[in-house]
């Protein structure tokens, strides 16, 4: 079904996360209507706003190192490209602290 992708498990790994993510949010928000709160952020956000805030956030992280990590071979004197893991889990660790202190 998906053989037309270029799917990778780090890929895959992180689109299943992010509508793990929605349908999480969406139960909470159902039993839990959200209010307006400033946190770090420069507007007020509700949880949703958090999200979508910190997804953003989580795909420009995985950009970045995609485009950075082939020159951090040459930088840091690599032997090989660093995991994709480490963009993964960087850009999770993003989204949580915006979803909590945003």
């Amino acid at each position: 079904m998906f053989e037309w992708m270029a799917w990778t498990l780090p890929v895959a790994v992180f689109f299943c996360a992010i509508v793990a993510m929605l349908v999480a949010m969406t139960v909470w928000e159902l039993k839990s209507p959200t209010v307006l709160r400033r946190g770090f952020l420069p507007i007020a956000t509700t949880r949703g706003d958090r999200l979508f805030i910190g997804l953003l956030a989580a795909a420009y992280v995985n950009l970045a190192f995609v485009a950075v990590s082939e020159r951090m071979v040459g930088w840091f004197g690599l032997e090989e490209e660093p995991s994709i893991w480490l963009s993964f889990f960087a850009s999770m660790a993003l989204l949580a602290l915006i979803m909590r202190k945003g």
